[in-house]
Order: C-alpha cells, then sequence, then structure tokens
C-alpha cells in the first residue's frame, strides 16, 4: 500500500553500518573541465540508474554534460557506463511511492540496478536527507571550496537534522509576478515592470488594484492558490511544533484575503494545473498575473503555443507585493551506488562549472545556482528573454534569491501545504464555513502524519 511505504521509509533512521566508501576520487577541479578522469583508479559500475520525474534534469544533462551520448530518450552513455533514465511522473504520488519502494531494496539490489542517482523537491527533502538512502556530498570529495558560488539557500533546503549537506541543485527559485502586458496597459496605462509594481507593492495595494483590474475585464490572478506559495513562504513559525500542528498568521491572511477576492469575483478557486487555471496563459483567458519563478515562464505557460500570452512575448516581470520561492530540484547520491566518482562529477558539472550555468540559462531561461553566474548576467544588457517581451528579469531574481529564508522548512510542509489548500477551497467556494474548512484540515493532517495532534 502507498501509504505503508511512504511511512515505512519516513520511520527509517540509518542504514546498519556507515555511508558507502567511494574509493579514490577523480582530479579536484572537476567542477571546471570535463569529464575524462572520472573513474580513474576506481572500480566504478557499468549501469548509472537515475530516478527523476520528468525530462528537465535530463535535457540538460543531455544537452551539456561533456562526454553524454544520446542513445534514445531515456537512455544515453558516458563512456563505457550505460545511463538508464527512470522517469516516474508526479501525479498522485507516483514518483514518490516508486522511489520509496526502490529504495527499500537498494541493499540487496545487484549492482547494475542500484538507485545511483535520484532528484528531490524542496516540500519532501527533508524526507529523504534525513534517512541513511542519502549520501553526504563530501563523501563523495566535494568540497566546500567546490560549492562556495551556490546559493546558501539552496543547500539549506537539503541539509539534514545534523547540518550534513546531502545533495546540490542547478537552481535557484526566487519567485516574481509575471504580469500581462495587454491588460496592464489597459489598466494603468503602461506595461512597465516600476509602473506595475506600484499598483502591486504589498498585499492591500494588491488587493485594491484587483478591483480596477476586475473593471477591465481581467481577473487578478486565475485562482486564490496562485497567492498561496507567496504568503506561505513569509511565515514566521512551521507548520509543526513540538508535535502539533500550527497555522501562522500569514496563513491566515491568505485565508482572509483571498475569500474576499472571491467573492467580489475578482478571483476563481480552480485547482493548480487545471486547465480553468491555464486558461490565462492565452489572451481570451484574461488573467491580469500569475506568481511563479524562472521555470514557471518556460515550462508552464504555454510558451511554446502559438497564439498564447508567452508565444507572442507578451509578460512582464516585477517583485510583487513579497519575495519567496517556489520548488527548484535538487540531486542527491543513493546510498549503494557503485559509480560514485561519476556521481560526483555530474553533480559538480551541472550545479558549479560557471559555463554550463551560463548555457543553462540561455538555452532553457532558467536561474541557476551560480551567485557569479547570475550577477553577470543580470548586468548583461545582451541578454533578454522572448517571453517577457525582450525583459531581462535576472535582478529581480537576484534580489530576490539573497532574502529567502528557509528556517520554518519542516518534512510536513508537503501535506500540510495540500490539505490546507483543499480545505480552504470548501470554505472560499461557500460548501463549508471556515471552522469547519479548518476541522478538515486538522484531521486530514493527522490522518497523512498520525504522531500529530492539534
Amino acid at each position: 500500500m502507498k501509504k505503508k511505504v511512504l511511512s515505512v521509509l519516513m520511520a527509517v533512521t540509518m542504514l546498519a553500518g556507515t555511508l558507502v566508501a567511494c574509493g579514490s576520487q577523480p582530479a579536484a577541479g572537476g567542477n571546471q573541465g570535463g569529464n575524462e578522469n572520472v573513474g580513474a583508479g576506481t572500480e566504478e559500475g557499468k549501469v548509472l540508474n537515475i530516478y527523476c520525474w520528468n525530462n528537465e534534469f535530463r535535457e540538460r544533462v543531455v544537452n551539456l554534460y561533456p562526454g553524454y551520448t544520446k542513445t534514445d530518450e531515456t537512455h544515453g552513455t558516458i563512456g563505457d557506463v550505460s545511463v538508464v533514465w527512470h522517469e516516474t511522473p508526479n501525479e498522485g504520488n507516483a514518483y514518490q511511492n516508486n522511489l520509496d519502494e526502490t529504495l527499500l531494496k537498494q541493499d540487496s539490489a545487484a549492482a547494475d540496478d542500484k538507485i545511483d542517482m535520484f532528484l528531490i523537491e524542496a516540500d519532501y527533502a527533508l524526507k529523504y536527507v534525513d534517512t541513511g538512502y542519502t549520501m553526504a556530498v563530501k563523501d563523495l570529495g566535494i568540497t566546500d571550496a567546490d560549492i562556495a558560488n551556490q546559493y546558501k539557500y539552496t543547500q539549506d533546503v537539503v541539509t539534514d537534522s545534523n547540518g550534513v549537506l546531502k545533495g546540490l541543485s542547478w537552481q535557484g527559485c526566487p519567485g516574481v509576478l509575471f504580469y500581462n502586458r495587454e491588460a496592464a496597459k489597459e489598466v494603468f496605462g503602461s506595461d512597465d515592470p516600476a509602473t506595475v509594481q506600484e499598483n502591486v507593492k504589498d498585499w492591500a495595494t494588491f488587493n485594491a488594484t484587483a478591483q480596477a483590474v476586475s473593471d477591465k475585464g481581467y481577473k487578478i490572478v486565475s485562482s486564490a492558490v496562485d497567492t498561496y506559495r507567496t504568503y506561505s513562504n513569509n511565515v514566521t513559525k512551521p507548520w509543526v511544533v513540538d508535535g502539533k500542528i500550527t497555522i501562522d498568521d500569514n496563513i491566515m491572511n491568505w485565508v482572509n484575503d483571498s475569500k474576499a477576492l472571491v467573492d467580489a469575483g475578482y478571483t476563481g478557486t480552480h485547482d493548480l494545473w487545471s486547465s480553468d487555471w491555464s486558461a490565462g496563459f492565452f489572451p481570451e483567458g484574461k488573467v491580469f498575473c500569475y506568481f511563479g519563478p524562472a521555470w514557471f515562464v518556460n515550462f508552464s505557460m504555454s510558451a511554446d503555443q502559438e497564439g498564447s500570452v508567452g508565444y507572442n512575448g507578451g509578460w512582464g516581470a516585477t517583485e510583487g507585493p513579497q519575495g519567496f520561492f517556489w520548488g527548484g530540484t535538487w540531486i542527491c547520491a543513493a546510498t549503494g551506488t557503485d559509480n560514485p566518482s561519476l556521481v560526483k562529477d555530474i553533480m559538480l558539472q551541472m550545479t558549479t562549472n560557471q559555463q554550463i550555468m551560463t548555457d543553462i540559462v540561455t538555452k532553457y531561461d532558467d536561474f541557476v545556482n551560480n551567485k557569479p553566474a547570475m550577477e553577470a548576467m543580470a548586468a548583461d544588457t545582451g541578454y533578454s528573454s522572448k517571453i517577457l517581451g525582450g525583459q531581462n528579469p535576472l535582478a529581480m531574481y537576484c534580489a530576490g534569491v539573497d532574502g529567502l529564508d528557509l528556517s520554518n522548512l519542516s518534512k510536513y510542509d508537503q501535506g500540510c501545504n495540500e490539505e490546507f489548500q483543499k480545505a480552504m477551497k470548501n470554505y472560499f467556494e461557500g460548501n463549508a464555513t471556515l471552522d469547519e474548512a479548518l476541522d478538515l484540515f486538522y484531521k486530514a493532517v493527522v490522518e497523512k502524519y498520525p504522531e500529530l495532534t492539534y
């Protein structure tokens, strides 16, 4: 059963014995050049198994990692090592369920079947990094000097409860407000980012602007869930304190503000990723803005579809009411890998090589985890985003990423955030009172995490 597998993994403390020995490592400086020394002096495995939920990381490795040769969509080679991509979609928790089941067999699996690397997201990172299934990056031979240019928050996300770093990311995911330029011209008489920012500079101003936007026939956001992450990233305490579920004041601010916007008809209650929610990616959808990080523009706004707002360069970016982050992907080395040298080099190349970092930005419109590269590109008048009408948004991202505070993350975030939004939808739509919706939330979270109280 899915829940049983999840609870078993969360209950695991540490695997018997110490983390696997990595053997001799490639020469220092693997983050500067190619991978010609990978495996030198080490008996490496012949199959590299990488577990992930989509093709995002695969595309970057296939196109940018030195020496990768593509065989087909889910297979390739690096030297004499066969690379196998195990991609299971996130829907219905399928990716985590599959990963959990496979990790539980890691100790007894044949060498060619062992997981070598797997990817995780911030919402459930602690579930994995606080177990022995993930290797400390230092045990791969990765030093503090190797990763000195990365943004600290990206390391905080995958640091376990003992202060040990267990993964690396190529991404930084500070968020901004993406606005429909045509709508801005109609409402404010200008689509200049500074003009728009003045009208969305804090939540009181944002909520007041919703009426002006509505008067021109637009929803301020597609759904109440669009603003949720911005509020939830600015809390003063975690979801769980001493085993008790707590609801931060800023989360309740989201409830109160969202209820008022829904009741006034200024936004809807569509589920994230639904067709109704994404209708605003097209002009006829009549949505003024969405909140998101760099990956949101490239992966989620239908910018490759002719006729969409993004396809025609019709979005702009501004800071919005509060700073926030959304998502990101972290690379973890699985304990038991028989390819530690290759895993090390992939992690270094894809998260610290400044040229590869720059190439990721220009090729994928991503924001990467390399402070010098991002600051240089933010000041580069030659870089611009077609989807954002020629705007260079990197300075906004740089400003946002430095202010990120991850001190209130907990291993319960994914479940609490999902159940809270689900329960509040009942309240917003008038199917429950606030107290009834809160009761639904508490009961759903305790069912997921029986050790908690409220």
